[in-house]
């Protein structure tokens, strides 16, 4: 085992698509960071959607990621959305049904670097498959729907949660029909911190974690389940249904997609993808500096003086005004102390936008500002 203060690329497999959607909501991320045209964001890349919704919006966006298979993702992903009109995009990405995602893979190839055509071209089965199916963790989502959850409720009480109700009735039937013994039970075997670990996330992602890892996300599904719409919700209708039907990742609702598309049509400089951390991507781009920076969980896994140093790298190059936000599943982190006196946390606005988060795995929503500098002093 590597040691546990070793960089986190040093400790966890980065050699496959662990991620091939985004499992963070997009819209509460676009309310904090407010991407526009003429503002730069720094993001983590995962499977790209949250930085297409971010670069959809106007901004310009630097994607960067450890895996060279997640940026083969958001490449893929990229040219899709760029060469197809988005009836054809959501077929070919898997979302509806399609028997000639190899063809147009074939017309897609010639837009991919070398090595994400090495990637693709080595895995036909995850192409015809389509690709938003093709990450670990949706395979573990797979064998939770088709394996495990048919032994806790009948496919009609799966179907009737995803039916509208008013906060009440959600309330009533979770009480009533969803909350059995055989949910707390089983949820609490199959998304404990060792099936996580072997089945979804890599178990090195779970290093920092104190406590019960599947009673919390219990209580946040909980949450979900009652306080939320289950109808619009694109990760709960994934998890139930094995892809998206009524409801959609931001990017690929029309309004965003045809944005999106024109952006990546007209102005594919918009887009950079660096392999690398992220703090290095932040030293490459980074001259003018950011106005946001959309950092996932990447503290998660992170030990505390880690955590600090990266945050630091990231404020240097940090415009006025620039905004952080990040996650915390399991592991609580916030601005480090040492750069108080330089960035204020935005407390209220993130537990608003928190309390709207339709991704449930997640235990809190961090969003923190840059300071303005004082008149006559420079920033960072």
């Amino acid at each position: 085992m590597a040691p546990k203060d070793a960089r986190i690329e040093e400790r966890a497999r980065f050699d496959l698509v662990r991620y091939a959607n985004c499992w963070e909501d997009a819209e509460i991320l676009v309310r904090a960071l407010e991407p526009a045209p003429g503002r730069r964001v720094l993001s983590i890349a995962s499977a790209g959607d949250n930085s297409f919704s971010l670069l959809a919006l106007g901004a310009d966006v630097v994607a960067a990621d450890l895996s060279p298979a997640q940026l083969a993702l958001v490449e893929l992903k990229a040219a899709a959305i760029r060469r197809l009109e988005r009836s054809e995009c959501l077929a070919f990405l898997g979302v509806t049904p399609a028997t000639d995602r190899p063809a147009v893979y074939g017309r897609l190839e010639g837009d991919l670097s070398d090595g994400a055509r090495r990637y693709w071209s080595a895995r036909p089965q995850d192409v015809a498959g389509g690709v938003i199916h093709a990450g670990r963790f949706e395979s573990y989502f797979h064998l939770f729907r088709r394996r495990v959850l048919p032994w806790i409720h009948r496919r009609r009480t799966v179907e009737a949660l995803l039916e509208p109700r008013d906060t009440a009735a959600r309330h009533a039937f979770y009480a009533e029909r969803w909350d059995t013994w055989r949910w707390r039970l089983v949820f609490r075997i199959f998304f404990s911190r060792l099936v996580m670990g072997r089945l979804g996330r890599d178990p090195e992602f779970f290093r920092y974690v104190e406590g019960s890892v599947a009673a919390r996300i219990l209580e946040r599904t909980r949450y979900a389940l009652t306080e939320l719409p289950a109808t619009d919700n694109p990760y709960l209708e994934y998890i139930l249904r094995g892809s998206f039907r009524s409801a959609l990742p931001p990017y690929l609702d029309p309004a965003p997609y045809e944005a999106l598309r024109a952006r990546l049509r007209t102005a594919p400089e918009a887009l950079n993808l660096h392999l690398g951390p992220i703090e290095e991507a932040a030293r490459r781009y980074g001259e003018g500096g950011f106005d946001g920076y959309n950092l996932s969980d990447v503290f998660e896994y992170l030990d505390e003086g880690t955590s600090a140093s990266l945050y630091a790298e990231l404020l240097a190059h940090a415009r006025p005004g620039a905004r952080f936000a990040y996650w915390n599943m399991l592991v609580p982190r916030r601005r480090p102390d040492a750069v108080a006196a330089c960035v204020r946390s935005l407390e209220a606005r993130a537990r608003e936008l928190f309390a709207q988060d339709r991704a449930f795995f997640y235990s809190a929503f961090v969003l923190e500002e840059a300071r303005e500098p004082p008149a006559g002093e420079e920033a960072g």
